[in-house]
Order: C-alpha cells, then sequence, then structure tokens
C-alpha cells in the first residue's frame, strides 16, 4: 500500500509567552494539557517545566495546522496527546483525531527562549 504526505505544520512559540500565560491563568495547563501530559510534567521543575509545557502548547499547534483545522471547533488541545516512547525518549502523538486513518510524526526543538516544532501527517492511499 502506498503512502503519501496529508499534511505538515510547523510551530515556533515563545517560551516566555507560555510562561505569561500561565502565570495570568492558572488553568492553562488544565486547557493544554491532557491529564497523563500532567502527571509528566508533575515530575518536572522551574525551567523544564515550562520548556515541557511550551512543547506540548507547540506541537498541539502544529498538529492543527498540519490536520488542516487550526486549533477550534474541529480540534482541540484535548484531542491531543503527546507522550514519549518509552524505548527511544522521542516525543510521540499518543492520541489524536482520526488515529486510525493517519500516522503522525513529530519533532520539538528548543533553544533558551523559543520551542519548533513539525508535524508530519502521513496517509495510505
Amino acid at each position: 500500500m502506498k503512502k503519501m504526505i496529508f499534511g505538515i505544520g510547523i510551530d515556533l512559540t515563545e517560551i516566555s509567552r507560555i510562561e505569561r500565560a500561565w502565570e495570568k491563568h492558572p488553568r492553562f495547563i488544565e486547557r493544554v494539557l491532557t491529564p497523563n501530559e500532567r502527571s509528566v510534567l508533575a515530575n518536572y521543575s522551574g525551567r523544564r517545566q515550562l520548556e515541557f509545557l511550551a512543547g506540548r502548547f507547540s506541537a498541539k499547534e502544529s498538529f492543527s495546522k498540519a490536520y488542516g483545522t487550526g486549533i477550534g471547533k474541529f480540534v482541540s488541545f484535548s484531542n491531543i496527546e503527546i507522550l514519549t516512547d518509552l524505548h527511544s525518549g522521542r516525543p510521540i502523538i499518543a492520541k489524536y483525531p482520526q488515529a486510525d486513518q493517519f500516522q503522525a510524526f513529530l519533532s520539538i526543538s528548543h533553544t533558551d527562549s523559543l520551542v519548533m516544532t513539525e508535524v508530519i501527517l502521513e496517509k495510505q492511499v
């Protein structure tokens, strides 16, 4: 069976913007992270928490762009869950809309001030 790229999404997020959103709206974490992701976040502290939160936020934005809808009516932050592959340590998109129709690939990179993510959705044809 052949495969084709269905969509590519890229996002760049300032970590300081996520920090301000979390400080201003304490429920920001509940809006952006699933319960499983919040459990992982609880294992981190300080700067690493912010990097994790910004990375998940950005990756979900990238997914929604690759999916073609953006975050909103058809895809919400809670529809997407990003966990860590226990064998490789890389981030994986563990839950997402129409997972039976697409394979999702994710990359997350950090600098001191930015998080960049890319998602590629592949579909069998």
